[in-house]
């Protein structure tokens, strides 16, 4: 391992996830150990660590949901659980001698670069203040849970929580209990607590297109190869990626290619849901792939259930003792769940970052979030963001973004390091340069075709998705070019 320089940038790195972990890991192995990792909790694992609830998984392939320079051979299934993709993390931490780096319960309330001395100030939540020449956040798209607008959210005297921060002291067994939302968690989560509940009041605003899953625990025979034939482990690797890869055509550009899928998650339905009301209920009126597609083979038949009510009325209030909808109906229940997902678009929230001159990255987006490569954004100098807009993906792994990320900050480090002194702003016509073809590129996407999710921000505007293959992503990351940047001395 190279010796870390007597003159090397001190870096801060905001959040604990697969991008802090990944790039604290790359930076040691690089000879930077001037490293902080900050992190608000009081554990690692980001969205891994804050989603708990019942049957959550990942939903790709846990091979490819790992780092390529730490392949984990003995995954007990195709699809990871929770609880064993945390366990890869804190692995991860322990050997590469992370935790000495990490200040746990260190929430970051702000940033500011101080163009005087091309340095970053950064305030925590309890005050505290610290300095660093380089900042990287990696706070990921799915850490700041969505709770919906509804009148009487504060009013119910039940037991109400959002999924990604489950109340594991309560008791569903034998409770009337609704949820709120019918996406990638409550795909997980209801099938688990239907099973339970007397009850299970499901409110739908729209319906998703479910996939089955192709999952399946590994036989020991898998593990033995994997363990004792890394090619094999390779080879496997290799072609999930592929398998998966070769979806972002549909995605991206032939989107009729998609209806395949969606004749596919019909036939599920049908399969499984007996219920003529529900069956009309649960099949999408949108094209296939606009909102984010789930895997699961327990959907359907959860919501064939007898216990399940599947409700599509607009909800207009919640009340002490349940919920009425738009329609009239009231409907008691013991405790509410709320599946309403993430403020994904909205990057580094709650966070305030401030740049050159005093300019805040909330005024920088004003008419929505960008950033060149996903990464550096104009005029905020010496600050590199890991899944920033524009760089998750509907068809692979985010993994394998994030390691592009990776390789392209040690190259802008690199570059500094031949401008000593100097602090790295990105130009402003090269970042425009850049969203402007990732805006077109999402023209032809089937994310374009007019339903809304939570790929799209107040503007109705896509900040949130790569529109092509990864290893395109992967090209365009391989090397910062020193031409798109200034390099600004002290005082500039």
């Amino acid at each position: 391992m190279p010796a870390s320089a007597p003159d090397s940038p001190s870096i801060v790195i905001i959040g604990t996830g697969f991008g802090g972990l990944g790039m604290a890991i790359k930076l040691k192995e690089a000879g930077y150990h001037h490293l902080t990792l900050l992190e608000k909790s009081d554990r690692i694992g980001g969205t891994w660590r804050d989603n708990t609830y019942p049957g959550a998984a990942c939903d790709v392939q846990s091979h490819f949901y790992s780092y390529s320079f730490e392949p984990k051979h003995d995954w007990s299934r195709k699809f990871g659980l929770q609880r064993e993709i945390l366990g890869y993390m804190e692995h991860c931490v322990e050997k590469y001698g992370l935790k000495g780096h990490i200040r746990f319960n260190s929430e970051v309330a702000r940033a500011e670069f101080d163009s005087s001395a091309n340095v970053w100030h950064i305030g925590l939540s309890d005050e505290t203040r610290l300095r660093a020449d380089i900042l990287i956040t990696a706070t990921g798209q799915l850490n700041q849970p969505a709770f919906p607008d509804i009148e009487g959210l504060d009013r119910f005297e039940g037991t109400l929580f959002h999924s990604a921060r489950w109340n594991h002291d309560y008791n569903l067994e034998g409770k009337r209990v609704a949820v709120i939302g019918t996406g990638a968690s409550a795909i997980q989560f209801v099938p688990e607590i239907a099973r339970q509940v007397d009850r299970l009041y499901l409110f739908q605003r729209s319906a998703a297109w479910v996939l089955p899953k192709l999952d399946r625990p590994f036989s020991s025979l898998e593990h033995w190869l994997f363990r004792h034939l890394p090619a094999w482990d390779r080879l496997y690797r290799y072609l999930i990626y592929w398998k998966n890869e070769s979806r972002a055509l549909a995605f991206t550009r032939f989107n009729r290619l998609l209806d395949v899928f969606a004749w596919q998650a019909r036939r599920e339905a049908r399969k499984h849901v007996s219920d003529p009301v529900k069956l009309r209920k649960i099949i999408p009126d949108y094209q296939i792939g606009c909102k984010r597609i789930l895997i699961s083979n327990d959907w359907y038949p959860a919501i064939n259930r007898p216990n399940v009510d599947l409700i599509t009325d607009g909800i207009e209030r919640l009340v002490p003792d349940g919920i009425t909808t738009t329609s009239g109906h009231h409907y008691p229940v013991d405790a509410i769940i709320l599946a309403t997902g993430f403020r994904a678009t909205e990057f580094l929230a709650p966070m305030a970052i401030t740049g050159r001159g005093g300019k805040t990255i909330n005024e920088a987006w004003r008419d929505g979030a960008k950033a060149y490569k996903g990464i550096a954004v104009s005029g905020f100098p010496n600050f590199f963001m890991l899944y920033g807009p524009n760089t998750n993906l509907a068809h692979n792994s985010i993994v394998y973004m994030l390691e592009s990320q990776f390789q392209y900050v040690m190259d802008c480090l690199k570059k500094l390091e031949k401008h000593p002194g100097t602090a790295m702003d990105v130009r402003a016509e090269a970042q425009d340069a850049f969203a402007e073809q990732v805006q077109q590129g999402l023209e032809t996407s089937v994310w374009n075709a007019g339903c809304h999710s939570w790929y799209l921000d107040k503007n109705g505007r896509n900040s949130v998705n790569w529109p092509g293959f990864t290893f395109s992503y992967r090209l365009a990351t391989r090397h910062a070019r020193e031409e798109d940047y200034r390099f600004l001395s002290p005082g500039h």
